[in-house]
């Protein structure tokens, strides 16, 4: 069964041009590892002038919580974060620990 989920997140004004050019040319290892996760279908869209990152992606897998463990404790992801992370900003209303809010689905057209 495929779960479709949605995120947001702040993009730092001055980080913009950094994260769009890193998003141009994503490493294939990242993208594996993605795909190894059991994502699908992500896509990336930023609102300007807000600045706000909204992503989509499909999981196809069984236990997303197991699956987000391994993919955070490779080392391909942890290089990337290092780039990414800061140039993003958590939401104002995020929860504690939160990095990007997850938002709730509330319309799907097949």
């Amino acid at each position: 069964m495929v779960r479709r989920m949605g995120m947001v997140i702040g993009l730092k004004p001055e980080k913009i041009a950094e994260y769009k050019a890193l998003h141009a040319a994503p490493w294939p290892e990242m993208n594996a590892a993605l795909t190894a996760a059991n994502i699908r279908n992500y896509s990336i869209f930023l609102k300007e002038p807000e600045n706000l990152l909204f992503g989509y992606w499909e999981y196809l897998g069984e236990d997303f919580e197991a699956d987000m463990a391994v993919l955070g404790a490779k080392d391909v992801t942890k290089r990337w974060l290092s780039l990414t992370d800061p140039c993003q900003q958590p939401m104002a209303t995020a929860r504690r620990g939160e990095w990007w809010s997850f938002l709730q689905s509330v319309f799907h057209l097949d």
